[in-house]
């Protein structure tokens, strides 16, 4: 599982040079069975029609799954996602969204996460399905 010592501040360092900087994703909190994030509802992940960008959730989503396979890997391996989808429940204009990724299935070669974006009254905004295969470095 997931090493509860996990150095938060070095893996949001490692992010910012990325869409996940970009569009402000911050890793917040992590456990043995999951990892969570927050992004802003902003400029930067807004639809023209003021609401959250349901690509900007799928961002979200994935960068939770592959973030939280990474820190389960060993140093010769790295994550990819292969397969994600997405169902959006509710809209959200502002604020903060906060995902938290748990596996449900963490194999040799693949890893399945299970993503959940919430608002910040805890409102369900979307669920989301990762796959992610487990590449070897050469």
């Amino acid at each position: 599982m997931i090493p509860e010592s996990v150095d938060l501040k070095a893996v949001n360092e490692f992010s910012q040079n990325s869409m996940v900087g970009y569009l402000g994703i911050e890793f917040i909190e992590v456990g043995k069975d999951y990892l969570k994030a927050r992004m802003p509802v902003n400029v930067k992940t807004i639809q023209p029609y003021g609401l959250l960008h349901g690509g900007a959730s799928v961002v979200l989503a994935e960068t939770l799954g592959s973030k939280a396979s990474d820190l389960i890997l060993s140093e010769d391996q790295f994550p990819v996602g292969i397969e994600i989808n997405a169902n959006h429940i509710k809209s959200v204009r502002s604020g903060y969204v906060y995902g938290t990724a748990t596996p449900v299935h963490l194999g040799r070669r693949t890893h399945v996460w299970s993503v959940e974006i919430k608002d910040e009254e805890d409102n369900m905004i979307c669920v989301s399905r990762l796959t992610v295969a487990v590449v070897d470095k050469k």
